[in-house]
């Protein structure tokens, strides 16, 4: 239905208007009924509907519907498939609009930085690339059921600590490789109708109120067409924050920046026309859900099968030794801990999920004979019961082999605050310690919602991360553990050894200002570039099959500005059951142009394959697949020379390598002076024969003086020499009268404004 949003407006009065840009409630927008303008609803969602109809709060203490509890972002990006995820957001925009909601709060794409991050388990990656890809795929599935979708939190919040005041002090190059690019992807392939701008500041700038990310960003450069809204309670000053970009406060404000709204506009400090242009945004959407509402079941059981599949396909087996799985079914097998029969599968705070039903392990196995139970410790406190212990130890003494579901209790991490460690409940190590002393066939399932620290890994033969995986995890746990389902998750994430290996250790969680000292090196890129060891990598996970990589093939060997390469590589399934496959792509820089990580993911697919069967995976790869973020241009720059394609099964498992050629069409901007060494000079084309000259006029003087050379070659090796020389200043050619300042400073200035 076509509607003349600008005519309808110009009928609204200013206290109209400037109501449709705050809440009605807590999760309503305000209409104007007198102008057929209804109240729409907006619900948490990014893994499941949390609508709330009575006495609403912000972080998920009240009940809310019965609804379907998919996997959290946590799991859900191990399945590196962007089908199952745009799917998952087809099933979420189903549910959605048979709950008459316009907008699904999510999803949320920040990043990874430190694994203490409270809400970590809604977050899809340590990694931009993947994060972005994900966060895509799962919108279009969403707004292709006409419900809209809010990426957030736009941007740089990475802790709960101080969430609502602390200023996230990053340089501009990072921000732009790490912490905007998922958002970036998501706005430039999927549209979202919606962005929610985060509560911190941005190197002392609210994200509320930053014209930069809210205008200059997100709508100029990236194109972004829909409205912003606030997170709940982000808004510190509303006036500023509409001129900046800031579209929709939520919640209600009680009409207090109403009026604030108004009283600006009527004594002339706000143009009335920055208003008209927020309410046309947020009328826009609107329009766009109800003018193709329409009337939809809601298919529960339908969804549970659905949640249970996206749970198996991102399932991650991390160790597997001796093939200890799968299980066989005639195998006499103790499952162990709280968890079997309360999985944890969900996080708490704001995106908590009422469940219409929770299938756990110990349900799935009800039809299984062989299979025994110990609860060995609480799933909901850490606390060491010496006769659940003897009971679970004796148990796992009669058995073939233990599986023991560990994981942390819902308290150890939710939003609103953050986690003080890495570990899991002490009760739960020792437990493991002590099957593992009389059990050499111990499997440790994990439900947890961020890395957790793992000190008995080397003890056990097997480990299971199944992270929060939703409300049907414990069937999907029984399918992979018994190769019903053979696991083809991946790592998201790094899972380091110990807390204090991670690179924002020193500066995370601060109250004030927070540094990110660390720069791009986040996750993988940090633990590769220092070949540290780690638990295990990003990208890593195994299968009950194997895969063999071969044929790397590139269309071109030398790419230049407005190029693509398609890249090539061929799969093979060489072990005897059907498996998938996750195909990773970086890119390595060879130039030495700028400090970088050793590798940067830049393309994944997954790819399903029977025994002996044979696909080939295709990528294509283009100028911003080998870029940089150069803070003197303010645009994305590869310098020209090598890189590297890296085909791995994880960021520590290259398989395949092959060196492309990059010319590049654009140069960094010179800024030679007195004070540039030589090595700079000869470095860079530009100056290189300057830097000759210069070299050579040295070269002569030193060799010139009379009676120093014997002690020369004694002092000075030729390496030495050769340093000295290359770290010299310019200056001291004229120190030594070998050139005249006046024409060599005239030579820098000529060459500077090329």
């Amino acid at each position: 239905m076509e509607r003349n949003l600008k005519e309808l407006i110009s009928q609204m009065t200013l206290e109209e208007k400037a109501g449709m840009c705050s809440g009605l409630d807590f999760w309503h927008l305000k209409g104007v009924e007198r102008l057929g303008i209804p109240s729409v609803m907006v619900s948490d969602g990014p893994h499941g509907l949390r609508k709330q109809d009575e006495k609403a709060d912000h972080l998920g203490i009240n009940d809310s519907i019965k609804a379907v509890c998919f996997p959290p972002a946590v799991l859900s990006a191990c399945s590196y498939d962007r089908k199952l995820l745009e799917k998952l957001g087809e099933v979420v925009g189903d549910e959605a609009q048979a709950k008459n909601l316009s907008v699904v709060l999510g999803p949320a794409v920040n990043i990874k930085r430190s694994p203490l991050c409270g809400r970590n388990f809604e977050y899809y990656s340590e990694d931009p690339y993947l994060a972005g890809e994900a966060a895509a795929s799962f919108i279009n599935g969403v707004q292709s059921r006409h419900v809209g979708t809010s990426i957030k939190h736009f941007a740089a919040n990475n802790q709960e600590f101080n969430r609502m005041s602390a200023s996230s002090e990053v340089d501009e190059r990072t921000l732009r490789e790490i912490y905007l690019p998922a958002f970036e992807t998501a706005v430039k392939k999927s549209q979202p109708y919606t962005v929610m701008c985060s509560y911190n500041k941005i190197n002392g700038t609210y994200a509320s109120e930053n014209p930069w990310l809210l205008t200059e960003v997100l709508r100029d450069e990236w194109g972004f067409k829909g409205y912003v809204m606030s997170d709940w309670g982000a808004v510190n000053d509303r006036v500023e924050g509409l001129k900046a970009g800031l579209d929709l406060e939520m919640p209600s404000s009680n009409g207090i920046n109403d009026a604030e709204i108004v009283k600006a506009v009527q004594e002339g400090t706000l143009d009335e026309a920055v208003l008209d242009q927020a309410v046309e945004r947020i009328l826009k959407i609107v329009f766009e859900y109800l003018d193709n509402k329409k009337e939809q079941p809601l298919t529960l059981e339908q969804d549970h099968e659905f949640a249970q599949h996206a749970a198996e396909e991102s399932i991650v087996l991390l160790k597997n030794e001796e093939n200890i799985l799968p299980l066989k079914e005639k195998e006499q097998v103790a499952f162990i801990g709280g968890f079997v029969k309360n999985p944890r599968y969900q996080g708490g705070g704001s995106s908590h999920v009422n469940p219409f039903k929770v299938t756990s392990a110990w349900d799935a196995l009800s039809s299984k004979e062989n299979i025994t139970y110990a609860e060995g410790f609480s799933s909901e406190k850490d606390f060491y019961d010496e006769k659940l212990v003897a009971e679970a130890v004796e148990t796992a003494k009669q058995a073939e082999k233990v599986i023991i579901f560990a994981g942390l209790p819902e308290s150890f991490e939710s939003e609103g605050y953050d986690r003080e460690h890495m570990q899991l409940p002490e009760c739960q190590n020792r437990l493991i310690a002590e099957i593992a002393k009389v059990q050499p066939n111990t499997i440790v399932v994990l439900h947890n919602g961020a890395a957790v620290e793992m000190a008995w890994v080397q003890n056990i033969k097997g480990v299971v991360e199944a992270y929060l995986g939703g409300q049907a995890v414990g069937q999907a746990l029984v399918n992979i553990l018994y190769g019903i389902v053979n696991p083809s998750g991946k790592l998201a994430e790094t899972l380091p050894i110990k807390l204090e290996d991670n690179p924002s250790y020193l500066n995370f969680g601060d109250g004030e200002k927070v540094e990110y000292n660390e720069g791009v090196f986040v996750g993988y890129r940090y633990y590769d570039k220092k070949k540290m060891k780690v638990a295990f990598p990003f990208g890593h996970g195994l299968s009950y099959t194997t895969f063999e990589y071969s044929n790397l093939k590139t269309d071109k060997d030398t790419m230049k500005e407005g190029d693509t390469i398609q890249v090539s590589v061929d799969v093979t399934n060489t072990g005897d059951c059907f498996g998938k496959e996750v195909v990773q792509l970086y890119i390595s820089d060879l130039t030495g142009a700028a400090r970088r990580p050793e590798k940067e993911l830049k393309g994944f697919e997954k790819v399903a394959l029977n025994p002996g069967e044979t696909r080939t995976v295709t990528f294509t790869l283009d100028k911003r697949s080998l870029a940089w973020y150069s803070t003197e241009l303010h645009d994305w720059y590869a310098a020209s020379g090598e890189y590297q394609i890296l085909i791995a099964a994880s960021s520590r498992d290259v398989r395949l390598k092959k060196t492309i050629q990059w010319e590049s069409a654009q140069r960094l901007p010179l800024h030679i002076h007195l004070n540039s060494t030589l090595g700079e000079l000869l470095k860079d084309e530009r100056t290189r024969e300057l830097g000759k000259e210069l070299k050579g006029k040295l070269d002569a003087f030193f060799g010139a003086v009379d009676g120093t050379a014997d002690q020369i070659d004694d002092a000075v090796s030729d390496d030495m020499g050769d340093a000295m020389a290359m770290s010299m200043p310019i200056r001291n050619v004229l120190s030594f009268g070998l050139a005249d300042k006046e024409e060599l400073q005239a030579k820098l200035d000529e060459l500077n404004n090329k």
